[in-house]
C-alpha cells in the first residue's frame, strides 16, 4: 500500500520523505492556500522533492480550460498528476489528457458508478472522499470495496487512492481492502505511529536503565 501525504506544506513532506512514508502527494487549492505560498512556486518545490506522483489541481469547469491547465502543469515535473472532478466535463478532460499521456486522478468520487466512468474514460487513479460520506452517516469505506471489486471484475488499471482520510482506522480498512493508495494529512500520520503500551514500554525501559546506571 503506498501512502500519499495530503498536504502542501514542505516541511511536512521533506519530514515523511526522509523516513520513506511519503511515495506521493495530494495538494488542492485550499491546501496550498494555507501554505501561504504562490500555486506554481510551492508546487514546484514539492514536485522536487517528492519522487513519486505529486496531484496538482485544474480549477477550469469545462474541458477544453482542464486540458490547457494540465498541459501547463505537466511541463513543471514528470511527476505531475493533474486532479480532475467528477464531471461530465471533467470525464472528457480525461479522456483528452490521457491520449496525451498526461496523469490523471479523478476526484470528489462518492459512488462506485463514478469510479467506473472515470476509469472507463481512462483516468490513472480515482479518488473517493470517504470521510465526507461518513459524516452523512455512510460507511465511506464500503464505497472502496465495491470500486476495488469493479475495478479487478473487469481489469482496469486505474488505481484506488482512498481520500477523505479522518483518523488512523480509516487506513487501517483502507489496507485490509487491498486499497492501492490511502493520501494521509500529516496530523492523522502522526497518529500511526501512537500506541499507549508503546509509550508505556519506552518510559519503562528508560526508568530501568535508570535505575541500572546507578
Amino acid at each position: 500500500m503506498k501512502f500519499f501525504i495530503d498536504t502542501a506544506e514542505i516541511i511536512e513532506i521533506k519530514k515523511y520523505v526522509e523516513q520513506g512514508l511519503c511515495d506521493g502527494v495530494t495538494t488542492n487549492p485550499t491546501l496550498i492556500m494555507k501554505s501561504g505560498r504562490n500555486f506554481e512556486e510551492v508546487t514546484k518545490e514539492i514536485l522536487k522533492i517528492v519522487p513519486g506522483p505529486v496531484s496538482v489541481e485544474a480549477i477550469s469547469e469545462d474541458a477544453k480550460g482542464m486540458v490547457k491547465e494540465a498541459e501547463r502543469f505537466a511541463g513543471w515535473g514528470k511527476n505531475v498528476v493533474v486532479k480532475i472532478p467528477m464531471t461530465a466535463e471533467g470525464l472528457k478532460a480525461v479522456r483528452v489528457l490521457t491520449k496525451k499521456g498526461i496523469k490523471t486522478n479523478v476526484t470528489l468520487v462518492f459512488s462506485a458508478n463514478q469510479a467506473l466512468l472515470a476509469a472507463k474514460a481512462g483516468a490513472t487513479y480515482v479518488s473517493p472522499f470517504i470521510g465526507r460520506l461518513d459524516d452523512q452517516g455512510e460507511e465511506g469505506i464500503n464505497l472502496v470495496a465495491e470500486i476495488l471489486d469493479i475495478f479487478e471484475n473487469y481489469g482496469f488499471k486505474t488505481e484506488v487512492i482512498v481520500a477523505s482520510v479522518r483518523h488512523a482506522r480509516h487506513v487501517t480498512d483502507a489496507a485490509l481492502l487491498g486499497a492501492h493508495i490511502a493520501t494521509i494529512p500529516p496530523n492523522v500520520m502522526e497518529k500511526l505511529y501512537r500506541h499507549a503500551k508503546t509509550d508505556e514500554g519506552i518510559d519503562r525501559f528508560l526508568s530501568d536503565w535508570k535505575k541500572a546506571k546507578k
